[in-house]
């Protein structure tokens, strides 16, 4: 027992830089504070302010929709100009949106700090990862995906828990305000760690070719990144937001399994990625990557069909219980797909062209978000069970089709990649 207790131990060892290490601390610090207002975003504008739910769900909309359309354009500037900036401005904006929320009495109030939230949002989530890959070597660069997953649970799972036993003792406008303000003050304290300790690495210059070429037109011809980007879409909806925002709706409706029970499930899921993502990190370098999207799919796939069951069980004790296993073999998914997923992108990537990549690949788990529910909410009011088959259906689609790209992308465990290289390739 305590040889295995001592090789977890040793497995969190990740020998990233200090500056990596204070950065991923920040994020933590940041995600701590959008923790506090997750869970009730929806319940303050509706119950506090007197919005409607339709209102309030798209205030929210409005938000990821700015990240979403912020992106690209970052990852462009990114190409351009420092990434630390880019954080620290992004950053600050959302600190800005955040507190406005605090005070809004009108629904275009509302609006407008969803807009300036959502921009800094979606320009500092890209800049914050480009960062990361421009600070760490290519070796490093799962070590440090990895540890930016940590402190996104973490931070968000210990800020939900925190607002909710806050809530419970004064649910009150007061309340609200001073959780809103908490929020903004994560993020500005996160500007402050990065403006304050984080150097701002060499910027590579490379000077692009002809076949090369610059822009998001070369990126549309690298058609091997857009399959990748494309299964991640798929894959992201299917084993990260289906679980996350259908999973809930659909126990509560059709299982025996109550609220405390889907907090616990919740609860096992975010202790388990914390807890083993970073181990993974050697476990998952020893993969071919083609086998680790295999092996991430496989397991997204029996997950998702192992709910079903659960509708045919009466106890609420041994649902919950199959729905804990359920989280388990959820999270060893997500675990093996960030790991192999992010350090990908940035090894697709020609130097000129990183934020270009990096941005698109943080508007895949953007539009997955929007992507995921929409569906899911269609389908549990029409064929609830269809979210579960169809699910495992979809993932062994995207699993095959990103297994069958083999040699195409780059790999560690390679040493001479094919000729069909990732690069954008001539028009």
């Amino acid at each position: 027992m305590n040889r295995r207790v001592s090789n977890l131990i040793a497995g969190w060892r990740t020998g990233l830089p200090r500056p990596v290490l204070i950065l991923q601390a920040g994020s933590a610090l940041s995600y701590f504070g959008y923790g506090l207002i997750l869970p009730f975003e929806i319940i303050y504008l509706h119950q506090i302010r007197g919005f409607s739910t339709s209102t309030a769900g798209l205030v929210l909309a409005a938000t990821m929709g700015t990240a979403a359309i912020v992106t690209p354009p970052t990852g462009a500037l990114l190409d351009r100009y420092s990434a630390k900036a880019i954080v620290v401005a992004g950053s600050l904006a959302s600190a800005l949106g955040y507190a406005g929320f605090a005070f809004v009495e009108h629904p275009w109030q509302a609006f407008a700090c969803s807009v300036v939230s959502g921009a800094g949002l979606g320009a500092a989530g890209t800049a914050n990862r480009t960062l990361v890959v421009r600070l760490v070597t290519p070796e490093q660069r799962a070590a440090a995906f990895a540890l930016n997953r940590v402190a996104g649970n973490f931070g968000i799972g210990l800020g939900a828990t925190v607002a909710g036993f806050v809530v419970a003792a004064a649910p009150g406008l007061r309340t609200f305000q001073v959780l809103y303000v908490f929020d903004a003050v994560s993020y500005a304290g996160f500007a402050l760690i990065v403006l304050a300790a984080v150097a701002s690495p060499r910027a590579v210059t490379v000077a692009a070719t002809d076949a090369d070429g610059t822009g998001f037109r070369a990126v549309a011809r690298d058609r091997i990144f857009l399959t990748v980007i494309a299964a991640n879409i798929v894959l992201v909806v299917v084993g990260h937001t289906l679980f996350s925002n259908i999973l809930p709706p659909f126990a509560l409706a059709h299982t025996p399994v109550g609220p405390a029970g889907i907090g616990i499930i919740v609860l096992v899921n975010t202790c388990f990625i914390v807890i083993a993502q970073m181990p993974a990190v050697r476990v998952v370098a020893r993969m071919r990557r083609t086998h680790a999207f295999a092996l991430a799919s496989a397991l997204f796939a029996v997950s998702l069909l192992a709910v079903l069951p659960t509708t045919l069980i009466h106890s609420a004790l041994a649902a919950t219980g199959l729905l804990v296993g359920v989280a388990i073999v959820f999270a060893l998914g997500e675990i093996a797909h960030i790991l192999v997923l992010g350090p990908l992108v940035a090894d697709m990537a020609p130097d000129h062209l990183l934020g270009r990549y990096l941005s698109l690949y943080s508007l895949t788990f953007t539009l997955s978000l929007a992507i995921g529910p929409a569906i899911g909410g269609l389908l549990l009011k029409t064929a609830p069970d269809a979210i579960w088959w169809g699910g495992t259906v979809a993932a062994v689609l995207a699993g095959t089709v990103l297994v069958r790209l083999g040699d195409r992308i780059p790999d560690p465990l390679h040493e001479a990649p094919s000729g069909l290289a990732s690069a954008p390739e001539a028009a």
